[in-house]
């Protein structure tokens, strides 16, 4: 049996800011739970406490997702404190421009253990409670990358994104009897703290050009896509990739 709105709870990595922070904000309502998570304790505090009152009860809690320690204890302080986790938004992650002839081996290990391994930790995690209660929605940040190559990142985030989609799928494949639906969303160059770090103003303007939707995507725009797959309108998807990408990539 689904959980009505008002009992769900919701957790959610990266959420101290950009399409994270944008997923926690959709997702906050008078009834909804959420726990936060980031690996920068000063923002996901100021997230925290600006999403207080909006939302029926917020947790917050510090950690590197991919860190066993750290997403064990995240998922410990989650049933602590509300009992239940019926959504996982596998949103953490990192991004590299650098080439592979220059890249250490310590930068690929970080890249994709944050991007990939991050995602199996926390959703390994989470299972065995959404196992009980018979419902779960998993919903793991791909990218445009994941199927086709970075347009900002290096070979190592075109890889991870990559293995996201694939974990996706089976996962999907073995959680579906539980009553757990696992998808992916794959946004393409979006307006995030991470983009705007990564690239000039001028280069973004070029690259919106490009674009059939001649613009950025809107984090809002991704939580919007976000929030639909973890909803009862969702319930006969899963294994599936959907696109954001204002048309840069159709396939």
């Amino acid at each position: 049996m689904a959980p009505e709105p008002a009992e769900k709870v919701a957790l959610i990595t990266g959420a101290a800011q950009g399409m994270g922070r944008a997923v926690a904000e959709r997702m906050a309502s008078p009834g909804a739970r959420l726990v936060l998570n980031d690996r920068n304790p000063q923002t996901l505090q100021a997230t925290a406490a600006a999403l207080e009152g909006k939302a029926a009860g917020v947790e917050a809690v510090a950690g590197d997702v991919s860190c066993s320690r750290d997403v064990s204890r995240l998922v410990e302080r989650a049933l602590e404190r509300f009992g239940a986790i019926h959504i996982l938004v596998n949103n953490a992650g990192v991004l590299r421009p650098t080439a592979v002839i220059e890249m250490e081996e310590e930068e690929w290990d970080w890249v994709v253990n944050v991007n990939l391994k991050g995602t199996y930790l926390c959703s390994r995690a989470v299972l065995p409670v959404m196992r009980r209660a018979g419902w779960g929605r998993i919903v793991n940040f791909s990218s445009t990358a994941g199927k086709s190559v970075s347009t900002l990142g290096g070979a190592h985030y075109t890889a991870a994104k990559a293995g996201v989609l694939g974990f996706t799928r089976h996962l999907a494949k073995e959680e579906a009897p539980y009553g757990i639906t696992v998808n992916a969303v794959c946004p393409g160059l979006i307006d995030t703290e991470m983009v705007r770090d990564t690239i000039d103003p001028e280069r973004m303007q070029s690259y919106a050009r490009s674009f059939p939707i001649s613009r950025l995507g809107k984090p809002g725009e991704v939580a919007e896509l976000v929030a639909f797959l973890a909803s009862d309108r969702a319930a006969y998807i899963t294994g599936a990739s959907l696109d954001i990408n204002g048309g840069d990539l159709m396939v």
